[in-house]
């Protein structure tokens, strides 16, 4: 299965990447935890070397066996950088919506220290 991602951000040429189903990725990371050496194990699947070496760094990072953030933080800081920017257009929305609104009744609340 192929998919298509742009190769620099703001870059108008797509770069062609492969999609590997996890088993033939544990597969391969298994062949290089063996002792098979990385570029032998890439060139025999032809998949490139620095391919097989991420997948070998993320599996340790996940597992533990290395430092770094696990496939599962990662997702969930995209998830949260998603969400705090979905929360910050709607917190810009609310303030000029806010403000059209006062601008409008020529009403504007006074901020009082009696709260």
């Amino acid at each position: 299965m192929d998919t298509f991602r742009l190769a620099e951000k703001g870059s108008t040429m797509a770069k062609r990447l492969r999609k590997y189903a996890p088993e033939f990725r544990q597969q391969v990371i298994e062949l290089v935890k063996s002792g098979r050496g990385l570029t032998d194990v890439a060139r025999e699947f032809k998949i490139s070397p620095q391919t097989v070496s991420t997948w070998v760094h993320r599996q340790e990072v996940d597992r533990g066996e290395r430092e770094g953030m696990s496939t599962d933080e990662r997702a969930e800081l995209v998830r949260l950088r998603r969400e705090n920017r979905a929360l910050r257009q709607e917190r810009d929305i609310l303030k000029k919506a806010a403000a059209w609104f006062a601008q409008e009744t020529d009403v504007i609340p006074s901020r009082s220290s009696d709260s």
